[in-house]
């Protein structure tokens, strides 16, 4: 990659925290696996991990190597919306790190060698996934909310599309992840602003000029009706179960409130879920709901894993509950028990520099409105009775659901079918299909 003519500053994050002598460095892109081209899904994920193991010419074993020299630890990790490539040394190596990710982002070797060998690697990794239910519950499940989206493709790809990555493929997408006028650095620890300043001058002076590609992905849809997918896994004792449909987005006027209300539903140990699913019936050892955020509208989740014979009621009465839920709401009572919890652990989240650097980083890779961290407390005590139940009432799915539940069809087919009211359609899926 040859090194512009003109330097622009980088977005620069910086936390400074003198309690240890380490360094962390976040290098981050606001583009991710949506952008892999239909057919070749994976290519993103595949092109971070091979410069992270190919910068500066280097072998992966080499380093390996460097990285353990310097008391480092290097990662990539790759979402559908965000790539950011992750670092840590202590304070003395911070120097010479700082130098080799920079080959890591502008001098990645790419080798053909190395490539087969990490999509040898990728493949195993999927083999390896089809004996991990829960995980490929949560795939089956995404790729069928999100039918025809690209939040429905594996960030990791699949088989298929793994063969089809060439060397080409690869860096074309190395120049897109690392396309400077898009790039984010983010620091936390043993170091002051200035020096942050310079050291990600350094980082980026010699990446290629350029924006980053428009990310033109539309929001997701909700297909309608009630909607049963069973992934048939033979001799399963135990089912992995999720049934949703779409979520919340930061944006939403309800946002803060629907956060809330999934709190007190699912969000915690104590949770009504909890508290009816496990503690009164003993059918699944947790049993949560869960409402992430992104650029675009995520999903809305409810996840348990009871025993087989458990599946069918388990499924009935978490309907009910959602039901119950968007009809009578939550209580004065759980409402300030939810505040007060939110309050609390809120402290854990911002507890270390890296922590709150991280936040400031994902509220800039996922468009998040401004101040969504600074004032997260202050909407949190804002938040009203009134106004979380008309949240949940407007925003949780109750008709426009799917259920995935993996299990051995055979067994848990016609309970399951008797469980769900107006249920529109089933389909059954073997769980070694492509997803």
């Amino acid at each position: 990659m040859n090194a512009p003519s003109t330097i622009n500053k980088p977005t620069v994050l910086v936390e400074t925290s003198h309690d240890l002598p380490l360094v962390s460095i976040s290098v981050a892109a606001k583009t991710g696996s949506l952008l892999d081209p239909e057919g070749l899904e994976g290519l993103t994920r595949a092109t971070g991990r091979l410069m992270r193991r190919t910068g500066g010419g280097r072998d992966a074993q080499q380093i390996d190597a460097q990285i353990d020299a310097l008391g480092g630890s290097l990662a990539v990790e790759v979402n559908p919306s965000a790539t950011v490539i992750q670092g840590t040394v202590i304070r003395r190596s911070l120097t010479p790190f700082l130098a080799l990710m920079s080959d890591v982002l502008a001098r990645p070797g790419l080798s053909e060698e190395e490539l087969g060998r990490l999509k040898r690697e990728t493949q195993a990794e999927l083999v390896e996934a089809l004996d991990d239910d829960r995980g490929l519950a949560r795939r089956w499940f995404r790729k069928m909310l999100f039918d025809g989206h690209p939040y429905g493709r594996p960030v990791s790809g699949v088989s298929t599309s793994l063969e089809r990555i060439t060397r080409p493929d690869v860096e074309r997408t190395a120049r897109r992840l690392v396309a400077r006028d898009g790039i984010i650095v983010a620091f936390a620890g043993d170091i002051a602003q200035a020096e942050a300043e310079e050291s990600a001058q350094r980082l980026t002076q010699d990446l290629p000029s350029g924006e980053l590609p428009a990310d033109t992905t539309p929001e997701p849809s909700a297909a309608p009706g009630r909607r049963l997918v069973i992934v048939d896994k033979p001799e399963r004792s135990q089912t992995q179960i999720l049934i949703g449909g779409l979520g919340t987005h930061a944006s939403d006027a309800d946002h803060t409130a629907l956060l809330v209300g999934n709190t007190i539903f699912g969000g915690t140990f104590t949770a009504r879920m909890t508290q009816e699913v496990r503690s009164k019936r003993g059918w699944s050892y947790g049993a949560y709901s869960s409402l992430p955020i992104d650029k675009r509208r995520q999903a809305f989740s409810m996840w348990t894993f009871p025993k087989a014979e458990d599946a069918a009621p388990c499924v009935a009465l978490q309907l009910e509950m959602l039901s119950a839920l968007r009809s009578g709401g939550v209580t004065k009572k759980e409402l300030a028990w939810a505040k007060r919890y939110l309050t609390r652990s809120h402290a854990f989240t911002v507890d270390t520099s890296s922590k709150r650097v991280g936040l400031s980083l994902d509220a800039r890779l996922y468009d998040l409105p401004e101040n969504y961290y600074e004032h997260y407390l202050a909407r949190i005590a804002a938040v009203s009775l009134e106004e979380v139940n008309n949240a949940l009432a407007a925003r949780i799915p109750e008709q426009d659901l799917l259920v995935v539940v993996l299990g051995t069809a055979a067994d848990i087919r016609t309970q399951l079918e008797t469980a769900i009211p107006n249920l529109g359609e089933t389909q059954v899926v073997k769980f070694d299909v492509e997803v």
